[in-house]
Formats: C-alpha cells, sequence, structure tokens
C-alpha cells in the first residue's frame, strides 16, 4: 500500500480523479477536512436545478434520502482513494450494506448539505463508516454504511 496522498480538501475537479460518479448522480461538490484513513466532510449544494425535483415532489421539492446517503458514501470514496493514494486510478465502490439509517430533516433547494463522515475500519478493500448528513449544524440523517472498494486494472 502506497502513502495517502498530501490532500487535506478536494474540489470537484479532484473529485473527479478519484471516483467515477457524473451527472447526474456525482452528488458532492466539495470535500474538506480530509484525515487519511479516518474521515472528512463533503459539501453538496443542494440546487432546484436537481433532475430529481422534477418528481420528488414538483410542488414541494425534497432531496431523496436514498441520495443523501449516496452523497455519504460518495464522501466517503473521496476519503478511501486519498487514504491509498488511487487519484487517477479507476476505484469503484460498491455498497454491502447499510444499517441504522434515518431521516431527521427535509433537504431541500438552497441547503448546504454537510456530509460527515468517519472511517470506522478500513484500509484493506472492505471498509465501514458512520456518515452524519448536517444542515445548518442540525442532523438530517444518519447511517452506518459497508463498502467494498475495487481497484480496477
Amino acid at each position: 500500500m502506497s502513502e495517502p496522498a498530501a490532500h487535506t480538501e478536494a474540489d470537484i475537479h479532484l473529485i473527479q480523479r478519484i471516483i467515477p460518479h457524473r451527472y447526474p448522480f456525482l452528488l458532492i461538490d466539495k470535500v474538506r477536512d480530509i484525515v487519511p484513513f479516518k474521515g472528512a466532510v463533503g459539501i453538496k449544494n443542494v440546487t432546484f436545478n436537481e433532475p430529481h425535483f422534477q418528481g420528488h415532489f414538483p410542488a414541494e421539492p425534497v432531496m431523496p434520502g436514498v441520495m443523501i446517503v449516496e452523497a455519504m458514501a460518495q464522501t466517503s470514496a473521496v476519503v478511501v482513494g486519498i487514504s491509498l493514494n488511487v487519484i487517477d486510478k479507476p476505484l469503484l465502490t460498491y455498497f454491502m450494506a447499510i444499517d441504522g439509517c434515518k431521516f431527521r430533516r427535509k433537504v431541500v433547494p438552497g441547503d448546504v448539505l454537510e456530509l460527515h463522515v468517519t472511517v470506522k475500519r478500513g484500509g484493506g478493500k472492505i471498509w465501514k463508516f458512520l456518515g452524519q448528513a448536517r444542515v445548518d449544524g442540525q442532523l438530517a440523517a444518519e447511517a452506518e454504511f459497508t463498502a467494498m472498494m475495487d481497484l480496477k486494472g
């Protein structure tokens, strides 16, 4: 295993060099406070222009909970990419489990979603995380999730 990459933040360009997600499924705009093998905070600027708001719900747009969990997972994948120094390598991340998932408040256009992820177990192919999504300091969602990291190539 190589040394972690020397990044404490990831802008959209670095995020795209680590994870394969693209529009309309790239759900994070920035990752800050990255500590390899420990965690980070992802940032998602929620806007009305996102495709899921056309149907969820037209009269009262609410970000789907599964998208919030996915945004936490994408933040986690960036942590893994930095930790394992696999920038510009084909890293795929697959959910294995989502446990204790709870939704506490709506996330709506105009919100800035902070995705706090903490590594509970990691270093190999299987990683486990605790995620908390917050808006203005209020807990919006939380979950523990396990993922398999697959480095292709």
